[in-house]
């Protein structure tokens, strides 16, 4: 049983409602195919770089010890108050941490807020073990740069070529990076594209602008359109576990030092 499939022994407090969202849903899944199973016992030590509140520890920790640092005050107090080791860490100004920590290092969505995303990757080369791994998920091409991406504080989204080079030039080895979101990708793309051109603009909370919220709002779905995406995230992940996809709204990369 996956970590998505859990209820019981999901830890009180984790952000249910955002497991059950297509969209962290889909991502959460590509991710378990990446790094496969949890063998028993493996006891991997694994950093999470811009955790947030921990929504995705609870995941990560099938596969071992669990720590997390987050730039952000407030949803720090969130993820300590749940019982997880997280720490407040601009992690471009050096991560506090020895060499070859870590087994695992993980960066969901999380390179296109910081101006040196450079500095980001050597320091997460830095802590990992050798041949520990570096996961990433990034938003994808530039051209769908939108209002969410505002809201989001983001920077930059990427091409396959532009992260495989960035993580290259940070001296990782890159052994796979996919699109996902791909098979949603026309509809998604359509949406942004006709919203950019009519400035359309879904109005949602957001903790880069508003200081009582701890996280950007995710558009809302109905309950049945959620189901239905839902199953489509499920059959991209049996195809992103065997082919890289050629687009898609967002990156997946997996390198390795």
């Amino acid at each position: 049983m996956t970590a998505m499939e859990r209820t019981e022994t999901t830890p009180p407090g984790v952000a249910i409602q955002e497991d059950e969202h297509w969209w962290f849903a889909t991502r959460t899944w590509a991710i378990e195919k990446w790094l496969g199973r949890p063998a028993p016992h493996s006891g991997l030590e694994i950093l999470d770089v811009g955790c947030g509140a921990g929504n995705m520890i609870h995941h990560l920790g099938d596969y071992g010890h669990v720590r997390g640092i987050e730039v952000d005050a407030r949803p720090v107090k969130i993820a300590q108050s749940r019982g997880y080791d997280v720490q407040q860490v601009d992690a471009t100004r050096g991560m506090p941490f020895a060499d070859a920590t870590f087994d695992l290092v993980t960066a969901l969505d999380v390179v296109e807020h910081v101006d040196d995303d450079g500095a980001m990757l050597r320091e997460a080369r830095r802590v990992l073990k050798p041949n520990g791994r570096l996961l990433i998920t990034t938003p994808a091409f530039q051209w769908l740069w939108s209002y969410n991406d505002e809201l989001n504080a983001h920077k930059r989204r990427y091409t396959a070529r532009e992260l495989n080079r960035r993580l290259e030039q940070a001296g990782l080895r890159v052994r796979r990076t996919s699109y996902n979101f791909f098979l949603v990708f026309p509809l998604a793309a359509g949406m942004i594209l006709l919203r950019n051109r009519t400035q359309r603009r879904v109005e949602l909370s957001s903790h880069h602008f508003q200081a009582d919220a701890y996280q950007v709002e995710m558009e809302p779905v109905s309950p049945l359109l959620n189901s239905l995406l839902r199953g489509v995230g499920r059959v991209e992940a049996q195809l992103i576990s065997a082919v890289n996809l050629p687009f898609g709204t967002s990156l997946i990369s997996l390198s390795e030092k």
